[in-house]
């Protein structure tokens, strides 16, 4: 069968990722090798304080991407889908959206990057002796609380965007485990949130005259390959404009980034790990065993199939450098240079591998918001450098990059070091690594440790979201996903994996020390400026 014979018959699964400046749909066949793409570009807004996305630019922002997606099938094997195989809905992790009965948002979406819970997330971690971050929804919840914010007399349904999608295009209240793990945390024997801290949570919520039990507001949990409903005719509607695609579609459980980006880099097995670096940068590591106790720094959520995981994630990672990559593309605009993109950030990674290995004694900061791996709630991106600081083209593009993994490496310290926890392998994915050999060998320089990269990293968790939709409908009987990525994903990937360089490992350990040490320079500029 060839690709447009089977986009005609629906052998096809369709993932969709909203991510935080792009949303991406990747179609696959039924190898889970993409066929066709489509996307979105959209920016967060600052609203009252807030960082939102609103209703409008989420709704508009999905169908523009599907009608990318249809435009890239119709252009490539000339045909419009009407059906898919599968269907499943991604989006960026944690965060607050909150329903009444009717499903009406009672205020504004909070995302993943605001840092306004930090009172409630450091008295949930206390209650349940759990890392509860600022981000997650129940520090969310429970911050409106203790504020008695006006919309919690009605709220009836609490969810994250990928659970939103998920309702919209279903009817149906559900998220993956992953995802529900950002949400509460969940009891590894049922793989649904843990009863007895909900029952924590209930009598504490209830001494601040909430009276709503919070399991009832929650969505239900299912695990990779459980079918999450299918697509009903609203939802064709609300997702395809033109009115072409049909209902009836099978539906994944909606899983966050970090749960398509394990799954898209082979990471969902014990001592496996990865790192997703974008807008924000996020590490993942597959545990082996309990962590000896709970660290802020540290989250602690699951793969789509309820494995615990290790999470060091941080708000802040490419945003500033590609600030600075814009500031060359403003000087090469004015000295009448066309440059591409892809050949500005080539020319500008590149040379940053032939800095000192130290950075010359420059040090920077990418927190454009808060950074609670290093404690903070608000950031100010800047540069600093000492009279003897050697200021190079080459050393500020090495201090960018190694910066924006200054905190991620911070966390991470935690568990290698005095966690010692093992980690066989990491995968880098994500835009931090698409000049070949850069981005990866910063990494490998901050961890210490082999890093891995495949050719498919630019597809990226709406890829992750297909092979999950696909896993559903074509695994075989009993067949757990780990076997599935293996046997049909990965059997032949195109793995180049880079060691560290011993001379950058030492380079970044001393950056480090500058690094943390100048964090009281950010601590004032947050302060006075």
């Amino acid at each position: 069968m060839n690709i447009k014979e089977a986009i005609i018959s629906g052998k096809t699964s369709l993932g969709i990722e909203l991510g935080s400046t792009r949303i991406k749909a990747v179609l696959v066949d039924s190898t889970n090798t993409p066929i066709a793409q489509g996307s979105h570009t959209w920016e967060n807004e600052l609203k009252d304080g807030i960082w939102t996305y609103s209703l409008d630019s989420i709704h508009g922002g999905i169908r523009s991407c599907y009608a990318s997606l249809v435009a890239d099938i119709k252009e490539k094997y000339d045909v419009v889908p009407e059906v898919f195989g599968s269907i499943g809905v991604s989006a960026m992790m944690h965060g607050y959206m909150a329903f009444d009965e009717s499903w009406t948002l009672l205020t504004p979406f909070r995302t993943w990057r605001n840092t306004i819970t930090g009172e409630a997330a450091e008295e949930l971690t206390e209650l349940f002796d759990f890392p509860i971050p600022q981000r997650w929804s129940i520090a969310h919840l429970y911050q409106s609380i203790l504020e008695s914010q006006e919309h919690l007399k009605d709220i009836k349904h609490l969810t994250t965007l990928a659970g939103y999608i998920h309702y919209r295009l279903t009817g149906e209240n559900v998220l993956g485990v992953g995802e529900a793990s950002g949400m509460f945390p969940i009891d590894s024997n049922t793989l649904t949130y843990n009863g007895t801290m909900a029952e924590k949570f209930d009598e504490r919520a209830s001494e601040k005259g909430f009276d709503k039990k919070l399991l009832a507001l929650l969505p239900s949990v299912l695990s990779a390959g459980e079918n999450a409903g299918t697509l009903t005719e609203d939802g064709a509607a609300f997702l395809d404009e033109s009115g072409i695609l049909r209902s009836g579609i099978p539906t994944c459980p909606p899983e966050g980034d970090a749960g398509t980006g394990m799954t898209a880099t082979n990471s969902i097995s014990p001592a496996t790990g990865n790192v997703s670096a974008g807008t924000s940068v996020f590490a993942m590591v597959v545990l082996e065993k309990p962590l000896s106790k709970a660290y802020g720094e540290i989250d602690v959520v699951t793969t789509p199939t309820g494995e615990a995981v290790a999470m060091v994630h941080c708000n802040n990672c490419t945003s500033e450098l590609n600030a600075w990559v814009n500031i060359f593309r403003e000087f090469s605009a004015l000295t009448g240079n066309d440059i591409s993109d892809g050949e500005l950030y080539n020319a500008l990674f590149s040379i940053a591998m032939k800095g000192d290995k130290d950075c010359g004694k420059l040090l920077a900061y990418n927190y454009l918001s808060g950074e609670h791996v290093t404690g903070f709630d608000e950031g100010r991106p800047m540069l600093v450098r000492t009279p003897d600081s050697n200021f190079t083209l080459a050393n500020l593009m090495r201090t960018e990059l190694y910066t924006a993994l200054g905190a991620l490496k911070t966390g991470l310290d935690i568990l290698l070091k005095k966690e010692n926890v093992r980690v066989a392998s990491i995968t880098g994915h994500g835009g931090f690594f698409k000049t070949e050999n850069v981005g990866q060998s910063i990494l490998a320089a901050a961890v210490n440790a082999p890093v891995s990269v495949m050719t498919t990293a630019g597809e990226g968790g709406a890829w992750g979201m297909a092979i999950l939709a696909s896993y559903m409908i074509n695994k075989d009987k009993d067949e757990k996903l780990c076997d599935y990525l293996n046997k049909k994903v990965f059997a032949n990937a195109e793995i180049k994996t880079l060691s560290p360089d011993k001379a950058d490992t030492e380079g970044f350990e001393e950056f480090m020390k500058r690094y943390t040490k100048g964090l009281a320079i950010e601590r004032a500029a947050v302060e006075n400026l």
